[in-house]
């Protein structure tokens, strides 16, 4: 097998699900790579410290981390095989003086919802990982350490979205007219990730324009530096798989080699 890439992806709200054009250019992402051994994902919707990883279990029920949508969205299922060797691998990996635990919690939609769509028969492995800072540097070395795993056929999934500001949404249509805070820190995103500039990205929160009301909270931009650490050359240019905006917001989601 050949080595798998590492990806940010934008996951969205479960009614994405519902979109014909972001479902279809999800399964051409899945489609345009090797199908993985096993997958680990950081999610923006599980920040926890220590380092702490899903049931690996197989048939790890989900987190139905939402409210307000429609009853078929929490009656959703995604039964994936057990996943204890790629956990025990994981774990084997960490440095001695840094604890990883391992919980019952299942897959949270940040996790799943794009999975019901790149791997809909639910027959590859998967883990989810904690996000145990919000320190760029942090995240890149944590990235780092989780490369190898791509040469044992474990695609690297950071999830969360280019832009997030959903308090500041006036329009909530699906084909909204991104706000100007959302159109400028994505295009300064794409400028920074085409220029390979890992520094300038970890310096968002003063650089980026937009800020803070691209993210207010950083959770769902941050997955982004476990990719680029899980690269082979943080600094290369990544592909860019999937650009345009939801109701205003980026979901522009990159390819690392």
């Amino acid at each position: 097998m050949s080595q798998m890439p590492a990806l940010y992806i934008g996951h969205g709200a479960p009614m994405l699900l519902d979109d014909a054009l972001w479902t279809s250019q999800l399964r051409e992402i899945a489609a345009g790579i090797e199908k993985p051994q096993a997958i680990l994902i950081v999610s923006a919707h599980w920040e926890s410290e220590p380092i702490t990883l899903s049931n690996p279990a197989a048939h790890t029920p989900l987190v139905y981390d939402f409210s307000g949508f429609d009853k078929k969205f929490y009656e959703m299922t995604y039964n994936s095989p057990d996943a204890s060797a790629l956990s025990e691998l994981i774990i084997s990996m960490m440095p001695k003086n840094e604890s990883v635990h391992q919980s019952t919690r299942g897959l949270d939609h940040g996790a799943w919802v794009p999975l019901r769509v790149m791997y809909p028969d639910a027959d590859i492995p998967v883990i989810q990982m904690s996000m145990p800072t919000s320190d760029p540097k942090q995240l890149l070395e944590l990235g780092k350490r989780l490369q190898p795993l791509r040469d044992q056929g474990v695609l690297v999934i950071g999830s969360g979205f280019m832009t997030h500001g959903l308090r500041y949404l006036r329009d909530w249509a699906t084909d909204a007219v991104a706000p100007t805070w959302s159109s400028e820190f994505d295009a300064w995103a794409a400028q920074a990730l085409a220029a390979g500039d890992v520094d300038t990205l970890s310096n968002f929160k003063e650089l980026a324009p937009g800020m803070p009301y691209a993210h207010p909270t950083v959770e769902h931009f941050t997955p982004l530096f476990v990719a680029l650490g899980a690269a082979t050359n943080p600094d290369a240019a990544p592909h860019t798989l999937i650009e345009g905006y939801f109701m205003g917001l980026s979901k522009r989601s990159i390819l690392l080699s």
